[in-house]
């Protein structure tokens, strides 16, 4: 985890995060949340199991859970090839770092006493293994995300919060049922390359991170940007209305201000504090 906490202490510090407001008008430098360090990694377990926790709390706000589908998982900074999942019948709405499942790259469960989902498994088990840069991966069948999912297309690059996935997203244009292989997981994590996010066909959203935070926000983000898109389209049925795509140099530069790893990790902080605030922190137990 230290290239993301480098970054963001080096653009803390620089022009990259606060830009030409980096100082107040009698020259104090203004403060930037970063990622924090870790003096032991049993610290930085326990804050990447509290960010997990809430993020399915975030999760349940948005509307995200579907029965037992959907999981959001992140990798353990001691045991690397071990991973933490939600167990398979517990709402997101309830999930406590506590309540959270260790699982080992061969699907046992370390830590734990319910099972997880098994298309969890083998879909994290194979994006943990392809991608050792991605510590945590988000699937979930959201409305906006399922809709879109069944064109098999990628975004078009029209708003400003789309150019968060510019050049960094894909479609897995295959169904082949309910994930339970892991040959199916191996599919999916080849398709999503090097990127932060792939739209399975007929299926649903997925988005990864180096952080469980940046996976979750880019969630979020994903299918919010499903849900403009599929209006835009629906606006441009049947009329003169022309759709704007936003110009290749405009969405390079774009991006370097809205999808980098530390962008994404900043923009959930709001989202934590507010489930810090609603739960008064029981979510932490």
């Amino acid at each position: 985890m230290a290239p993301i906490a480098q970054t963001l202490v080096h653009e803390s510090n620089g022009n990259a995060t606060v830009g030409a407001m980096g100082k107040t008008k009698s020259g104090k430098q203004l403060k930037v949340r970063s990622y924090p360090k870790f003096d032991h990694l049993e610290d930085e377990r326990e804050y990447r199991k509290q960010h997990l926790a809430a993020a399915y709390r975030v999760f349940a706000d948005r509307g995200f859970d579907e029965g037992v589908a959907g999981h959001i998982s992140v990798r353990d900074p001691i045991l690397t090839d071990h991973f933490w999942l939600n167990p398979l019948s517990t709402h997101f709405s309830l999930i406590r770092v506590s309540d959270l499942i260790l699982v080992n790259e061969d699907g046992d469960v370390v830590i734990g006493e319910e099972p997880i989902n098994a298309a969890a498994f083998a879909i994290h088990s194979e994006i943990h293994k392809a991608r050792p840069d991605v510590h945590a991966a988000c699937h979930a069948h959201s409305v906006y995300g399922k809709a879109w999912s069944v064109f098999g297309k990628e975004l078009d690059m029209v708003t400003q919060d789309s150019l968060r996935f510019w050049k960094d997203h894909t479609v897995f244009g295959s169904f082949g049922g309910v994930v339970l292989d892991r040959e199916e997981g191996r599919k999916i994590a080849q398709c999503l390359g090097g990127g932060k996010a792939v739209i399975l066909q007929n299926h649903g959203l997925l988005t990864v991170g180096e952080t469980v935070d940046a996976a979750a926000f880019w969630f979020m983000s994903l299918d919010k940007t499903c849900h403009a898109q599929l209006l835009v389209d629906a606006a441009a049925q049947g009329s003169d209305l022309k759709k704007t795509f936003i110009p290749e140099e405009e969405a390079r530069s774009s991006f370097a201000q809205v999808g980098t790893p530390e962008k994404g990790w900043l923009a959930f902080q709001p989202y934590y504090d507010e489930v810090m605030a609603k739960t008064n922190g029981s979510f932490l137990k």
